[in-house]
């Protein structure tokens, strides 16, 4: 069988060209750059807190041998880890520090949630697009009953687009969405390794800082 006889430029713009236009009308330009941006994230591996770990206990040293301050001149590529220490070395308290971390967490999870949720709802829109397409190659169809050519034509329209929307729905958008979830369900939990250890070095430098104040 041909190929060819799969591919129909009037269906494909329907369905794809009708749920993006879907996607505009109804998604915040900035959600939807989130969506396109997570697109990235797909190829990379999970986030693991490992390093970061690493790296708290490595702060943790170098503020024990040479003072908080020493802290500063750290380079920390890692956000939370970095808004962190910020804090600490400014004076922050135990609980500022946590709810900083949790601030930044809570934010994290509704940029996540919000890109997910775009191709979630691409994916609920595209079969509809699909139907749009099959009303619209049967109207076409049934408008030129005389052009055997015509009535091929609209066949075409109608079936192909019912086709390309449920493979855009369930190969394309959903396996997306489903993805960029799990991938955000998994850095959440990693991430909340990083909380305990980051308050108990702002837990180990506070009773320090009177001292140092002093001096």
């Amino acid at each position: 069988m041909d190929p060819s006889a799969f591919i129909d430029p009037a269906a494909i713009v329907i369905v794809i060209g009708g749920t993006l236009l879907a996607a505009i009308l109804r998604t915040p330009a900035r959600d939807l750059a989130r969506a396109a941006a997570a697109l990235a994230v797909l190829p990379r591996r999970r986030f693991a807190a490992a390093p970061a770990l690493a790296q708290v206990a490595a702060l943790t040293r170098i503020a024990q041998r040479h003072g908080v301050m020493a802290l500063d001149r750290s380079v920390v590529a890692d956000p939370d880890l970095r808004l962190a220490v910020e804090a600490i070395v400014d004076g922050a308290e135990p609980p500022e520090v946590e709810r900083l971390l949790t601030e930044a967490q809570t934010d994290r999870d509704e940029r996540h949630h919000a890109a997910a949720e775009v191709w979630a709802a691409a994916a609920e829109t595209a079969p509809a697009m699909g139907m749009v397409g099959t009303l619209i190659g049967l109207a076409r169809m049934f408008a030129s009953m005389d052009d055997t050519a015509a009535i091929g034509a609209g066949m075409a329209v109608a079936l192909l687009a019912t086709l390309y929307g449920a493979l855009a729905a369930n190969l394309l958008f959903m396996p997306v969405a489903a993805r960029l979830r799990a991938a955000a369900r998994a850095e959440s939990i990693e991430r909340s390794k990083l909380v305990a250890p980051l308050v108990a070095l702002a837990r180990r430098e506070a009773p320090r800082r009177p001292l140092q104040s002093v001096a």
